[in-house]
């Protein structure tokens, strides 16, 4: 059992804190996050076994302000506001704070708690801002509550916002996502997640959906590739696989999100809450799924359940190298040497699916829209496509 915490040591260097909050007020059907339905008695004790657990791991973190922390879901924002307000009291400051939300929990009082307590982002889960699409994904907000809901953290001042979407929804068609993407660039948020829908097989959502799902399959390289064009049309920087952030002239700041590029990095994380996940040095962990036990367990002065993973440096660097290969940045060739393949690199140069520059590559835009065909090519078989990551998306 992973014992980290038990000692008393020195404290560590760990930059990145990963915060989940499983409570929502309704399980979308495709969605297979850690997730608790209601149970709003049991949000201050949720919140009391975060901090424990913060207590617990805290060594592991740098004692200076951390370059980001995330709180993820679930929903975060679900939470009842005195628990929510607490908790982003108690958690280290970070240069760069995210709090998840979707659009129905968006309230003047709430964005006053997340502005007051150094919140300088919210990731907003819109998906689509067709009605029909919205309810075959279940979401319990319209299209005119995601527009409220971002109307609302603008006028109270939110000023780093990302809108989450989603392409291959059962019944969607080109031109909606054509209309999501062109409702986005009027909205204009300084980052753009667009996400491929992923079912998991046996939910009861492939089981209703699952022959359109089949079809959507055929169309999704298509989907992407016309959210790519239109966002970068409208001034969008794609700098990962399935994000975009906002670039205009006169405008110095970097919007990309550096929590989530501290993943794709390689970068060490520290994940605190039910079914989260840590990765530090050549130890990895999650949590178990279980918001009882997990509660249970760390009031009770014990680490929650964890599986172990060990991570040698090996393996770490090959899906650092997989992970950069998602951005539009050149990734060192002899920095990579061990997990490269050469060959494997020449032969997707060759068929231009990756650009050279110097000793260093990265994957062109049609490399990136083929995604993991390309990247099994380029690093063989140094490892597998995988690894635990905590970052979520609403």
């Amino acid at each position: 059992m992973h014992t980290v915490g038990d000692a008393d040591t020195d404290r560590g260097d760990v930059r990145h804190l990963y915060v989940h909050v499983p409570f929502c007020r309704h399980h979308c059907g495709y969605c297979d996050f850690v997730t608790a339905v209601g149970r709003q008695s049991e949000h201050s004790g949720y919140v009391d076994a975060l901090l424990a657990e913060l207590r617990r791991e805290e060594h592991l973190l740098t004692s200076d302000a951390l370059d980001t922390v995330f709180l993820g879901g679930g929903t975060p924002t679900y939470l009842e506001s005195k628990a929510l307000a607490r908790l982003l009291r108690s958690l280290p400051p970070g240069r760069e704070v995210t709090v998840e939300a979707n659009p129905e929990t968006v309230t003047p009082e709430l964005c006053e708690v997340l502005l007051a307590h150094g919140v300088t982002r919210v990731s907003l889960g819109a998906q689509t801002f067709e009605p029909e699409l919205l309810a075959t994904l279940e979401r319990q907000a319209t299209p005119e509550i995601v527009r409220g809901a971002f109307a609302t953290l603008r006028q109270a001042g939110m000023a780093n916002l990302s809108l989450d979407l989603i392409y291959g929804i059962p019944g969607q068609r080109t031109e909606q996502l054509e209309h999501d993407v062109h409702v986005a660039l009027e909205l204009a948020p300084e980052h753009v997640s667009v996400y491929e829908l992923e079912a998991k097989p046996g939910t009861r959502f492939t089981m209703a959906y699952g022959a359109e799902l089949t079809r959507q399959s055929d169309q999704l390289e298509n989907y992407m590739e016309l959210a790519t064009q239109g966002l970068q049309a409208g001034g969008y920087r794609w700098y990962e696989t399935a994000n975009f952030c906002l670039t205009q002239e006169g405008d110095a700041r970097d919007l990309r999100s550096d929590h989530n590029l501290a993943y794709w990095r390689g970068k060490d994380y520290l994940g605190l809450g039910v079914g989260a996940v840590s990765t530090v040095g050549e130890q990895r962990w999650k949590n178990a799924a279980s918001v009882s036990g997990y509660v249970s367990a760390v009031l009770g002065g014990d680490a929650p359940a964890r599986s172990n993973e060990h991570v040698d440096a090996r393996l770490r660097m090959w899906e650092r190298a997989m992970l950069c290969l998602r951005l539009d940045d050149f990734l060192e060739e002899d920095v990579f040497s061990d997990v490269l393949d050469p060959q494997g690199v020449e032969r997707m140069a060759t068929r231009g699916l990756v650009e050279r520059d110097g000793r260093s590559i990265r994957l062109t835009p049609r490399g990136r829209l083929l995604g993991n065909a390309v990247t099994i090519e380029v690093l063989g078989e140094s490892g597998e496509l995988g690894g635990s990551h905590s970052a979520t998306r609403r």
